[in-house]
């Protein structure tokens, strides 16, 4: 029996009060082509349970799975191995849940296991301080931008044009409605980052530099002289990585003088998942900044009988009395994504980290000295870690529709991540991870060659 507790006269009283005419008033702000005119086309409007199955299972032999191709997509999500014991220890029945816990005395483990991902985190980052993690990389970059302009006094962010366009469009969508200029700018496509043209960009009214490490084009860039320009002006510096095995390698944002330092970590311990469920990492480098940081913080304390206990320390959250003096809106963290992190890094370590990172630093220069040697093929970057862009005489969407059929998932086209720079249709972003095979390398070099000659 289908629940509905409102009558119409609720609903009619309840419009009346907002301001709103109708339902659909309530999602205005939903572009009109992307709302449904009415039930789904195609699809019957009730079918049995077997039917529903059988149609699904139908659908889903059409997709074709990351471990049935030579893979080589990244831009943000990433294929590593990830080990059967971190699947084991997260489906225990104590830590199978989305949110962090606020009864200590019933949630030590999954308390204690925060407290050491926000210090696995603060550690990779070069920070102070970590949260107990976020929703995604994406939405901890809207937050870093917030915080800045809590910090500074002040509301214009400058966003590279090498930072991912969906981080941007978040950022951007987020602004709308805060008020928050954001200064945003197109790629230059060239081997090295153009620091100089974004250093010119910040200005004495700037809050935040963000930039990305490595790029949305797998250049690396030293970060101290955007850093010291930043601080020169007033602003802040927020980095944004959306890799973090590459910090098993190189050095880390906050010894480079980053003051937030944001991003994705489902690359340690989180499968690709079509998309999601992710989670977002947030450090700050100065302490003094912790009480303008968005989300939980986990802290180590001693009980009455001075025994070792673990409690949230803060919680800014705008369930909370006071909650229009919220540094946030986040409702809950992605506390089972960040115990599978935490449970990888710890079967990591650092050693196994920095040869994880190795690895894939190696087969990733194994693959882009195979492409620069194909006719036709060009690597754009003179450093990156395992994610690179090349330059192919063709058009590169046409191209990985092609290798798809043939099994080979040959990278991301730069055309799809920025449809509206013209200059980008030739351009392909490569990922290489330690899951990538020599053989899997020969074979996207092979396929290539056929669909360039």
């Amino acid at each position: 029996m289908r629940y509905l507790p409102l009558t119409d006269t609720d609903r009619s009283d309840m419009l009346a009060t907002i301001g709103a005419d109708t339902i659909d008033d309530l999602f205005s702000d939903v572009p009109e082509e992307a709302r449904l005119d009415g039930p789904i086309r195609g699809l019957p409007m009730h079918a049995s349970e077997m039917a529903v199955e059988k149609h699904m299972r139908l659908l889903s032999k059409k997709n074709l799975a990351a471990s049935d191709a030579a893979f080589f997509l990244g831009a943000g999500a990433y294929k590593h191995h990830v080990p059967a014991s971190v699947d084991h220890i997260i489906q225990r029945g104590e830590f199978l849940t989305a949110y962090t816990p606020y009864q200590p005395e019933i949630a030590q483990g999954t308390l204690q296991m925060l407290f050491e991902f926000q210090t696995q985190v603060a550690r990779l980052y070069g920070c102070a301080v970590a949260n107990a993690s976020m929703y995604d990389g994406s939405t901890a970059c809207w937050e870093a931008v917030a915080m800045a302009g809590r910090v500074t006094k002040r509301s214009r962010a400058v966003l590279s044009g090498a930072l991912h366009p969906h981080y941007a469009e978040v950022v951007k969508t987020m602004a709308k409605f805060t008020g928050d200029t954001i200064a945003g700018a197109s790629p230059s496509i060239q081997p090295e980052p153009d620091t100089a043209g974004l250093i010119a960009r910040i200005d004495d009214d700037t809050s935040c530099v963000v930039v990305q490490y490595p790029d949305i084009l797998g250049r690396v860039n030293d970060l101290n002289e955007i850093a010291d320009a930043a601080h020169a002006k007033g602003a802040l510096l927020v980095v944004v990585n959306t890799e973090p095995v590459a910090l098993g390698a190189l050095k880390a944002p906050g010894d480079m003088g980053a003051d937030i330092v944001v991003g994705e970590g489902q690359s340690i311990g989180v499968g690709l998942q079509f998309g999601g469920p992710y989670l977002g990492l947030f450090a700050v480098r100065d302490p003094k900044h912790v009480r303008q940081m968005p989300g939980r913080l986990c802290g180590e304390t001693t009980d009455a009988e001075g025994k070792r206990g673990f409690v949230l320390t803060l919680s800014t959250r705008e369930q909370h009395i006071r909650r229009e003096k919220a540094t946030s809106n986040i409702c809950t963290n992605s506390g089972l994504c960040a115990l599978a992190f935490s449970v990888h890094m710890t079967l990591l370590g650092e050693k196994g980290l920095r040869q994880l990172a190795a690895e894939n630093h190696r087969l990733a220069c194994l693959a882009a000295d195979k492409l620069a040697a194909i006719p036709g093929v060009e690597v754009l970057n003179t450093a990156f870690f395992n994610e690179f862009t090349i330059t192919v005489k063709t058009d590169a969407r046409a191209m990985v529709r092609k290798l798809a059929d043939k099994n080979v998932l040959a990278g991301v086209s730069l055309a799809r991540l920025f449809p509206n720079v013209d200059t980008l249709s030739s351009r392909l972003l490569v990922a290489v991870t330690e899951t990538t095979s020599e053989a899997d390398i020969e074979t996207l070099c092979s396929a290539l060659k056929e669909e360039l000659s």
